[in-house]
């Protein structure tokens, strides 16, 4: 029976991410990078070192290329197929919730854990991305749990902790094999469960903890799987991989504001440095309405697994704060801890609870199925679908001003070519080579561009709104057939 449940409650949750993701094209710059260069991944058959537009990305490591690599195979290479796998991690997220809460507090307390997870706003909107994010909180949640596993009969009451089963070793296996996976999802922030052992250690004071974690074997196992793909990647990308993925992606992203998000002035650092503790309250809606009434409930009261589950969400609150790069997104690996918290606390609280959840549920599901009409606001898509049924295989293309992934993940579906970036001069000179083509530009400088076009060169023009860089666009796709 109980694995029925649980099997019906992956099977829901998977169907309740999904439904609308095949209306709403990706959205730039991040979901069109991760399901391009996945798909780029099949055509060259390198499943080592991703590419985006026949350029090295090096941003992130590729577990979360290889899941859109397995969901093409079955799906095909579609907006739906990029986005299937985080829908995926998100239910497996909540299955880890749901088993997890049932150990630490009963039945109720895992179910309600597990609905609180799934309906917070920024869950939704991430089980629904196709990006790294879900992967990530799947192995970082999975991570916890093993480390509470190896550490809990010191935040148990003595009586109840000698009637639970302790299988250090499997638990043991697992932490490192997390941390591992969550590396390969997106990087050493997916280590952090290690900070909260230390944490741990110091305050309730386990002398056993290294001797029963062996941090030095462990380590050398996570490493060992990391280095699986980690060595190939740095031997054909010499040491490439190394540099900007965690030169420029990890460090750089600590100590400056990357693509606008975030502030490098010291006096607007300053100013942000409690943006996660204000963010949350947007994030993990519905259900942040009752977190000022917990944290002074926990305040006055709390036990060695409040403290365990407090410690693991704050480390990752707190290093985020002081990274110079903010996106409300980032503490997302905090919300399967706060979901057990909030469950603890509240699973008397059945009214509010039932509310909350049937509220929630009603918004998001109405928000996806009936998110159509915001495909207007996507240009990129809008132009693909005008001027699919003139695309070639053969034909090379360029953009002008408006060069977002997303003109490269759908027109590339179609044509074989990789985008040019372009001015009005040079696209000029593209448009004049032999061979068919097509260029993307303003609206507002076509006839300036292309002032007497030839009369077998056929236009289509669009409008919408470039979410990458928040301003209104007018685009023509200006097309030569031959």
């Amino acid at each position: 029976m109980k694995s029925i449940n649980y099997a019906l409650l992956f099977l829901g949750c998977l169907i309740f991410h999904v439904v609308g993701t095949w209306s709403l094209p990706l959205i730039d710059r991040d979901e069109p990078r991760f399901a391009e260069a996945s798909r780029e991944m099949i055509e060259r058959g390198d499943y080592i070192v991703p590419h985006f537009n026949n350029q090295l990305r090096l941003d992130k490591p590729p577990l979360a290329y290889w899941a859109q690599v397995a969901s093409y195979k079955i799906f095909g290479q579609n907006d739906l197929a990029a986005r299937f796998p985080s829908a995926v991690a998100a239910a497996l997220v909540t299955l880890l919730i749901l088993a997890w809460g049932s150990r630490i507090g009963g039945n109720r307390v895992g179910w309600w854990a597990a609905i609180i997870f799934t309906l917070s706003l920024q869950t939704f909107v991430h089980a629904k991305a196709a990006v790294a994010d879900m992967w990530l909180v799947l192995f970082m949640t999975t991570a916890h749990w093993s480390a509470y596993e190896l550490v809990r009969d010191r935040l148990w009451p003595t009586d109840q902790a000698s009637t639970l089963k302790h299988q250090t070793l499997f638990w043991w296996f697992v932490l490192y094999l997390s941390l591992a996976l969550g590396f390969l999802a997106k990087g050493p922030i997916a280590w952090t469960p290690l900070l909260t052992l230390a944490a741990m250690k110091l305050l309730v004071g386990d002398v056993e903890l290294a001797k029963r974690c062996e941090f030095v074997r462990g380590i050398l196992l996570m490493l060992a799987i990391v280095a699986l793909w980690g060595v190939p990647a740095l031997i054909q990308t010499d040491g490439e991989f190394l540099r900007i993925g965690i030169g420029r992606h990890v460090v750089g992203r600590s100590f400056g504001a990357m693509e606008g998000h975030g502030a490098n002035s010291l006096g607007i650092y300053l100013l942000l440095l409690p943006f996660y503790f204000v963010a949350i309250f947007a994030s993990f809606f519905p259900w942040s309405i009752k977190l000022p009434s917990l944290t002074k409930k926990l305040w006055r009261s709390r036990d060695k697994i409040d403290i365990y589950l407090i410690t693991g969400a704050a480390i990752i609150f707190v290093i985020f704060s002081l990274i110079k790069t903010k996106l409300p997104h980032y503490t997302l690996p905090a919300f399967p801890l706060l979901s057990l918290l909030l469950a603890r606390h509240l699973v008397d609280h059945r009214q509010f609870l039932k509310r909350c959840a049937i509220i929630a549920a009603s918004i998001y599901l109405i928000v996806a199925l009936f998110s159509a009409p915001a495909t207007r606001a996507f240009p990129a898509a809008q132009l693909f679908r005008q001027t699919r049924d003139e695309l070639r295989p053969e034909m090379e293309f360029g953009a002008v001003d408006f060069q977002e992934p997303s003109l490269v993940w759908y027109f590339r579906s179609r044509v074989h070519g990789w985008m040019t970036p372009l001015n009005p001069t040079t696209a000029v000179t593209f448009m004049g080579k032999s061979g068919p083509r097509f260029v993307v530009l303003p609206t507002a400088l076509t006839a300036k561009t292309f002032p007497d076009p030839p009369g077998a060169w056929k236009s289509f023009t669009t409008r919408g709104f470039n979410i990458a860089k928040g301003k209104h666009v007018d685009l023509t796709l200006v097309l030569k057939p031959d």
